[in-house]
C-alpha cells in the first residue's frame, strides 16, 4: 500500500488522484468506476471501490456538478423555521428529494424580499438542479433572476394559472371564507379578523373573511386588528385582551395563525372569559397542540407535508425534463371544528 497521500491542500480532502494511487489505475478509471459505466471491468471497480473505502474517499459533489454540468442539489427557500408550518414543509420536500438523490440547501428568507433576492443569487452561484420557493410574492429583480437561470422551479404553499408558472397549495382566501362561513353558521355576527406578520398569505386570508363577511352585510374596518409584529402566542394573548374590550363587543374572533389563536385562549382563561360562550375563538393551519388546548381549537387544516411532498414530486419531473401531469397542484384543506366555537 501506499503510505504518501497527496491530500488536497486547500481542505486536506482525499482525493481522486489518491484513490487512483492506491488502485494502481488512472484517475479517469477511478471516476468512471465510481460512476458505475459499464465500460469499465469489473474486477478494477472492485479494486477502486476498496481503494476509495480504505481512504475514506468522498467525492467532492461541487467538483462533479462542475464537470457534468449535474448538480445533486436543490434550493428552498423558506421564510422561517420558528413556525411548525414550515418545518412540516420542509420534512415533505427533503424526504422526497432524498429519496431521489438529492440533497436540499435551505436559505431563510425573514419574509423580506431584498434578502431573499440576495439568497437565491448566492444559491444560483451553486447551480442548483431545480428552486423550490415559498409564495408567489416577490420582487421583479429575483422574477427575472429565476427566468435568466433557466433552473426549474416550483412554489410552494400558492396556486397561479400564469404561464410556464409551477405551484403547490391551496386556495388561502377561500380557506378563510370556509371558516368565517362556519363562525356565521353558528349565529355569530362580529366577527374580528386578528393578523400579524402580514405577509401576502395572511393577506389573502384577510380577503377570504372580508369576501363573506361583505356577503352577509356583516363587515365593518374596525372589525380588522392587523399587527405587523412576527406572530406569536404572547402577541396572540395581547391582542386578545386588546380586541375583548372594544365596543360594541365581537362575538367571535378569527386569528391568521393558530399561536395567536392558542395565546388567546390562554389570555381568556387568565382574564375569566369564557371561549366560546363569550366569545368564540377561531385559528388557520392547525398547528400542533391547538387539538390540546382548553377549549380544543377550531381552526383550518393545512397539509403541510402534503405541499412539500408533490412540490418536491413536481421538481423531480421538471428536472427530469418531463411535464408535470398539471402546472398547478391545488391540495386543498380542511375546518376542523373544535370546543372554541
Amino acid at each position: 500500500m501506499h503510505s504518501c497521500l497527496h491530500r488536497s491542500r486547500a481542505t486536506g480532502r482525499v482525493t481522486l488522484a489518491d484513490v487512483a494511487g492506491v488502485a494502481g489505475v488512472s484517475p479517469i478509471t477511478v471516476s468512471r468506476a465510481l460512476r458505475g459505466e459499464r465500460s469499465v471491468d469489473p474486477e478494477l471497480v472492485a479494486r477502486v471501490k476498496a481503494a476509495a473505502d480504505r481512504l475514506g474517499y468522498m467525492p467532492d459533489p461541487a467538483a462533479r456538478a462542475l464537470a457534468s454540468r449535474h448538480s445533486t442539489h436543490v434550493a428552498l427557500l423558506l421564510p422561517m423555521l420558528s413556525n411548525a408550518l414550515f418545518v412540516d414543509l420542509l420534512e415533505g420536500v427533503q424526504r422526497t428529494l432524498r429519496q431521489a438523490g438529492y440533497q436540499t440547501l435551505i436559505g431563510i428568507t425573514h419574509y423580506d424580499a431584498a434578502e431573499e433576492e440576495q439568497l437565491l443569487r448566492e444559491q444560483l452561484l451553486h447551480r442548483p438542479a431545480g428552486l423550490l420557493l415559498t409564495g408567489l410574492e416577490r420582487s421583479e429583480s429575483t422574477r427575472a433572476l429565476i427566468r435568466a437561470s433557466g433552473v426549474p422551479c416550483v412554489h410552494l404553499m400558492d396556486m397561479t394559472d400564469a404561464p410556464g408558472v409551477y405551484s403547490v397549495g391551496f386556495s388561502q382566501a377561500d380557506a378563510a371564507a370556509a371558516l368565517t362561513r362556519h363562525l356565521l353558521e353558528r349565529g355569530h355576527r362580529r366577527i374580528a379578523f386578528a393578523a400579524a406578520q402580514l405577509d401576502a398569505r395572511t393577506l389573502q386570508r384577510l380577503e377570504g373573511w372580508r369576501r363573506q363577511m361583505k356577503a352577509a352585510g356583516l363587515h365593518a374596518p374596525t372589525l380588522e386588528w392587523l399587527n405587523p409584529a412576527p406572530s406569536s402566542i404572547a402577541l396572540g394573548g395581547t391582542m386578545f385582551e386588546q380586541i375583548v374590550a372594544q365596543t360594541p363587543p365581537v362575538d367571535a374572533i378569527f386569528f391568521c395563525n393558530d399561536d395567536l389563536a392558542q395565546g388567546a385562549l390562554f389570555a381568556a382563561l387568565r382574564l375569566g372569559i369564557a371561549v366560546p360562550q363569550r366569545v368564540a375563538v377561531a385559528g388557520f393551519n392547525d398547528l400542533t397542540g391547538s387539538d390540546q388546548v382548553v377549549p380544543s381549537l377550531t381552526t383550518v387544516r393545512t397539509p403541510r407535508a402534503e405541499i412539500g411532498t408533490a412540490a418536491a414530486t413536481m421538481l423531480l419531473a421538471l428536472m427530469r425534463g418531463e411535464t408535470p401531469p398539471s402546472a398547478c397542484a391545488d391540495v386543498g384543506y380542511e375546518v376542523v371544528v373544535r370546543q372554541s366555537t
